[in-house]
């Protein structure tokens, strides 16, 4: 891998990995689309590199919500000593968030091998990728019919049930495939619990920090493999732009989120994947 290609890879995990439209999709379709052949992306040194980009994005989402983290982190404390549950929200959003993680988790290593063969060829990706898009209308669509039909009405996060927070995480958790995004899943199971977009996508951001944050210490050593030293200096670089990408992206989708949808990036992910499916029975991907 040159240090340009890592360069463009750590930039694009940054932003894709925040706005739903799958980091890991665009890390395998993108290389496939410029041809990019030096990489090979079922290398086990790949998804190391990839995992370290997502450790800056990790790192810049503790850093943009630092203030909100450092209140969970003592409410989850106190509870523990306490040894109860009192009314606090930030307490709350903290076990949410805890029993949350649970399902991806439990998930992430038992599909960890069958997930990693679907890296190598851009045709999955790039089905997953429409089916994406596909998840996003019609969690949309839902969403209003629910308020319509049910008369149901927007509730803060904190009132989410135990239960209602293990269905998102288990939502976020189809992002082990690669072209499903972390964030848009999420965020489309938030929305059917009745949180609005601001919400839903504030609580699919703390949601994929611990799970971001984990990985990425879990495959750090393979970087330090003796066959994976030719990666180590772009995994560096590429983790810090990554982190800056995602820094300048959640302060954008916070403010995008107060008053627009899911609908324009369902629209991207649906085309982008069709054509690249397409491209690819070709044989002009590979």
């Amino acid at each position: 891998m040159t240090l340009l290609q890592a360069v463009v890879l750590a930039l694009l995990q940054g932003v894709s990995e925040l706005f739903p439209i799958s980091s890991l999709g665009h890390t395998i379709l993108v290389p496939a689309v410029l041809h990019w052949n030096n990489i090979n992306r079922s290398d086990p040194t790949f998804l190391a590199f990839v995992v370290v980009l997502h450790l800056g994005t990790a790192v810049a989402l503790i850093v943009f919500y630092r203030r909100q983290w450092a209140a969970i982190v003592r409410a989850l404390v106190a509870s523990v000593i306490r040894g109860k549950l009192s009314n606090d929200r930030d307490e709350r959003i903290g076990w949410l968030l805890v029993v949350g993680t649970i399902p991806v988790g439990i998930l992430g290593v038992i599909l960890e091998q069958p997930v990693r063969a679907l890296f190598g060829s851009p045709a999955p990706a790039a089905i997953f990728l429409a089916i994406n898009g596909l998840v996003m209308f019609a969690g949309e669509a839902l969403r209003r019919r629910q308020q319509v039909a049910e008369k149901r009405v927007d509730r803060p996060m904190q009132s989410l049930s135990f239960f209602q927070s293990v269905l998102i995480g288990f939502a976020q958790s189809f992002a082990l495939l690669p072209g499903i995004s972390r964030s848009g899943a999420s965020m489309v199971a938030g929305l059917l619990c009745d949180l609005d977009h601001e919400d839903a996508a504030h609580f699919s951001f703390l949601l994929a920090t611990p799970v971001i944050f984990a990985a990425a210490l879990l495959e750090i050593p393979k970087l330090v493999a003796p066959d994976a030293h030719v990666v180590a200096v772009q995994a560096v670089i590429g983790g810090i732009l990554a982190g800056i990408a995602a820094y300048l992206s959640v302060a954008f989708l916070t403010r995008y989120f107060k008053s627009n949808d899911l609908r324009p990036f369902g629209w991207y992910c649906l085309i982008v994947g069709v054509v690249c499916f397409v491209l690819s029975r070709m044989g002009v991907l590979s």
